[in-house]
């Protein structure tokens, strides 16, 4: 059975497994459709929704691409059917399979005149149970997409307010305070919300706390829109005030519950940095952060060593604590200072007390005794305090003020999720300086002459410093004190990665024990990862290659990536790729002895193994152009791919790491493994002919003829001839393609012999011999006919007709063309049978048969979108445009 999910994250579950929908815009699409009822969707809405205003010039081939998946999809179960009407789409299933449409009715029901707070809880509760997340989270973020998340998002809204009062109504206003004060914050302007907490937090005694929050709310509602609260809220404040025991109407200060004396102004502002320059946009987060829109307002400023959080934050106080009229308190946490421990929190949590007033002696030596007091001396006033270098939440926590009118701003290299979790902290991820800022930070130190002198030297040495505040002022600081020194000959120096760690140093500041003291925290598995990775010979990786690299199970090799990442040691990239900055990198280098040669053999099995499922894919049908050496190890984790698209994509990602695989296995000697990770590329290869193949193919030449194996020659040699065809490098390739053939032969491979002399014969072709090329093509055929390879034999028999084709003989190239089609049942490799069939096409409009060309190119063109390949479908279908039939506009 299907089940739709809109109410988060868009979902295909099947009997309660998900399913893979695939990229965004096929999760658009499917969307749409679920959230038209029924209804028709146009092309033109579907367009809207993926793109906006902007639709790439072939939009209706990708919808409809999009929409053959998702009948794919839909097809094993019968429970949901896409149906094509005119200029559109609509999608007939259950309403009770789409949780948007389950959540509607139960609102809808709660509505009508016999529903009573009773029968409202549990089925409201009901239908916000289905919500697992913001709607339509991962779509394509368009203002269609938009508007529709907003329409399901109000209506949730909706649906937490009236089960909010039919709670409290219902005695159960402890429930109510808790589902209504999440949303209430989130939403400070939106009345509707904030009057039944109103009513909920009276109902639970906290006249004081609801009091608070009336005359918040009114004060922002008269600061942002000019106008006072509404009937609802006013009433509300109406039965707070005629509730016994209700608190005072205005806060006003109150006398301390210890024997602290009065409470003092503390001015505890860090020291302003020289030479700041730049953030304008973090500045401008801080001060959004801090606005007392919401309840004890806390930014968590995070960044990896260096970055220059504590001179941001710094900075940024100078100017923040006129908005605090009771003071600034600030801490340095010392978590990576490396040199000494970490601050104890209840010895800050003393001199904080203090600083507001409270005598030495008199300071509470019990931990939480002396919590309360501070927050009970914070209570009534508006605070800034700023904890720096932080190294735990629990480090952080019994610092925190929790009035409504102080805030905090905390920084560490740890992300310290729990304090975004637990205290709704607004994390601000600090990254490296562009070049313009980095520029703009050695103007500062060095003068605007010598910057302005060599602005190419000075891009160097942003990119070389991987954007870091510290390791350019470093760098500065070093010119600076060598003024006959030019920056390209700094650059040149840090260019060499064996000396740039140790160059980034200056007297007793260097960036090495900056990081040495981030390593330090670590557990022993997350820093044996991180020396691992330095050494991985891609730019960057996913789970699946950590767990193979560090020979651990998914979940523990997961546990040390998290553990990295949470100490911003670490970056995470798109589609769960992970890589380290270079100076990390270089710095993790040092941490231990260089891996030996068979440390790298899990890894390559790794690629290994997810080439061979990925070119198994690449062309549906084909065989596989070789199997894993004997003793390889497969990995715990290897991709599942369900059709061509993903398996192109894994390709695209990977192909980097792929690449430096071939040349590591070669120079460690994994001889096996570096030719057959070279020639798995293949699929990559032919769709990109012009990328730079010469140097893996040449170090799976160099494996192959080590091994002194033939059939890995073969296939090396037949591959690279090819690349080197389609670069125009004719007489290289030739020369690569004559020994081929022989190569195969020697090694009993009648498939590959065939597929060499088919490439030698297309050179031959282009190097205007004619009649050998047509010999090579007619020989080929005969060999993939020898070697019972239908789809091979297709391939070489679409040569040999496009030859005949090609030298004036349509009627020959038409039959050959057909009699390649019977080859292989239609259902099989949908991408040749595309070729063949545009060659039918081709050699028709020769024969002036447009009608029945016009028809075959736009079959090829289908059955191009049927195995992803999107380029030549449109392609077929322009050489459909192109032809004129009788009768036919």
């Amino acid at each position: 059975m299907l089940e739709f999910r809109l109410l988060g994250p868009v979902e295909l579950h099947r009997d309660g497994a998900g399913v893979h929908l695939g990229p965004p815009k096929r999760r658009t699409v499917l969307a749409m459709l679920l959230l038209a009822d029924h209804a028709l969707v146009t092309t033109d809405r579907l367009a809207e929704a993926l793109w906006h205003e902007q639709p790439p010039k072939h939009a209706k081939t990708t919808i409809q691409g999009h929409i053959s998946h998702l009948r794919r999809l839909l097809h094993p179960t019968g429970d949901a059917t896409i149906v094509t009407a005119g200029d559109g789409y609509l999608l007939r299933t259950p309403a009770d399979r789409i949780d948007a449409r389950r959540f509607q009715a139960a609102v809808l029901e709660t509505r009508l005149g016999h529903s009573t707070p009773a029968s409202t809880v549990p089925a409201l509760r009901q239908a916000l149970a289905l919500w697992h997340g913001p709607a339509l989270a991962g779509l394509c973020t368009t203002p269609l997409i938009a508007s529709l998340a907003a329409e399901l998002e109000e209506a949730r809204l909706n649906a937490v307010e009236v089960l909010g009062q039919a709670l409290t109504t219902e005695h159960l206003a402890e429930e109510a305070v808790f589902l209504l004060r999440g949303p209430a914050n989130r939403n400070p302007l939106r009345e509707s919300l904030v009057a039944p907490l109103l009513d909920a937090l009276l109902a639970t005694d906290r006249q004081a706390e609801a009091i608070e929050l009336y005359h918040r709310t009114a004060r922002l509602l008269a600061d942002e829109l000019g106008v006072n609260p509404g009937p609802a809220m006013a009433r509300a404040y109406a039965r707070i005030l005629a509730a016994p025991d209700a608190a005072p109407h205005t806060a006003a200060p109150v006398e301390s519950p210890g024997p602290a004396t009065d409470v003092l102004r503390p001015l505890l502002l860090p020291r302003s940095p020289a030479g700041f320059t730049g953030r304008e946009r973090e500045l401008a987060v801080l001060d959004d952060a801090v606005k007392p829109t919401r309840d004890a307002p806390l930014c968590l400023v995070t960044g990896p060593a260096g970055v220059g959080k504590s001179a941001l934050v710094a900075h940024w106080a100078q100017h923040a604590a006129t908005a605090f009229p009771d003071g600034v308190l600030f801490a340095r946490l010392g978590g990576f200072a490396g040199t000494v421990p970490a601050a104890d929190p209840a010895s800050v949590l003393r001199d904080f007390l203090v600083a507001l007033g409270t005598r030495p002696d008199d300071v509470p030596q019990n931990t939480a005794t002396a919590e309360s007091l501070y927050r009970a001396l914070l209570r009534y006033r508006r605070v800034l305090v700023l904890l720096d270098d932080a190294l735990s939440y629990d480090q952080v926590r019994p610092l925190l003020p929790g009035a409504t009118g102080c805030a905090t701003v905390v920084t560490s290299r740890n992300r310290l999720e729990s304090l975004v979790a637990a205290d709704c902290a607004r994390p601000l991820l600090l990254d490296r300086l562009g070049p313009r800022q980095g520029a703009a930070l050695l103007t500062g130190v060095l003068g605007s002459d010598r910057v302005d002198a060599e602005p190419g030297a000075v891009g160097c040495l942003v990119r070389l410093c991987d954007g870091l505040p510290l390791a350019l002022r470093l760098t500065g600081a070093r010119l600076a004190m060598r003024p006959e020194r030019s920056l390209r000959e700094a650059a040149e120096e840090l260019y060499d990665e064996r000396q740039r760690i140790a160059l980034l140093a200056v007297d007793d500041v260097d960036l090495a024990s900056v990081l040495r003291a981030s390593v330090a925290h670590l557990p022993p598995a997350a820093a044996d990862l991180l020396g691992l990775l330095a050494h991985h010979f891609g730019p960057d990786t996913d789970l699946g290659a950590v767990a193979a690299l560090t020979a651990a199970t998914p979940a523990d090799a997961r546990a040390a990536l998290e553990r990295l990442l949470a100490a911003n040691l670490l970056e995470e990239r798109a589609h769960g790729r992970y890589a380290l900055h270079d100076l990390v990198r270089l710095f993790a280098r040092t941490l231990g002895p260089v891996p030996g040669p068979e440390r790298v053999l899990p890894l390559l099995d790794h690629y290994l193994c997810g080439a061979l499922a990925a070119s198994a894919v690449a062309v549906a049908g084909s065989q596989p152009c070789c199997r894993l050496p004997e003793n390889a190890h497969p990995p715990a984790v290897t991709p599942v791919f369900t059709d061509r698209a993903e398996a192109m994509a894994w390709y695209a990602r990977e192909r980097q790491s792929l690449v430096a695989a071939v040349a590591t296995a070669t120079s460690a000697g994994h001889h096996h493994r570096a030719w057959r990770l070279a020639v798995l590329l293949w699929p990559l290869v032919v769709q990109q002919p012009e990328a730079e193949w010469e140097a893996p193919l040449g170090h799976a030449l160099a494996s192959a003829a080590e091994l002194a194996d033939a059939d890995a020659e073969s296939r090396v040699r037949t591959l690279l001839g090819w690349v080197l065809g389609e670069k125009g490098r004719l007489e290289e390739a030739a020369r690569h393609l004559e020994l081929a053939p022989d190569l195969a032969r020697r090694a009993g491979d009648s498939e590959g012999e065939a597929i060499a002399t088919a490439n030698l014969a297309q050179v031959h072709e282009r190097l205007g011999r004619v009649a050998r090329a047509g010999q090579g093509y007619e020989r080929a055929a005969l060999l993939a006919r020898d070697a019972g390879s239908p789809q091979t034999e297709m391939l070489t028999t679409y040569y040999l007709a496009r030859h005949h084709l090609l030298n004036g003989r349509p009627s020959q190239a038409l039959a050959l063309a057909r009699h390649g089609l019977g080859l292989a049942p239609e259902e099989q490799v949908p991408a040749r049978r595309a070729m063949l069939t545009d060659l039918c096409g081709q050699a028709l409009v020769a024969l002036s048969r447009h009608g029945e060309a016009w028809e075959h190119f736009h079959r090829a063109g289908r059955l191009a979108e049927q195995d992803g390949f999107a380029a030549d479908a449109a392609e077929y279908y322009a050489r459909a445009a192109e032809t004129r039939t009788p009768g036919r506009a």
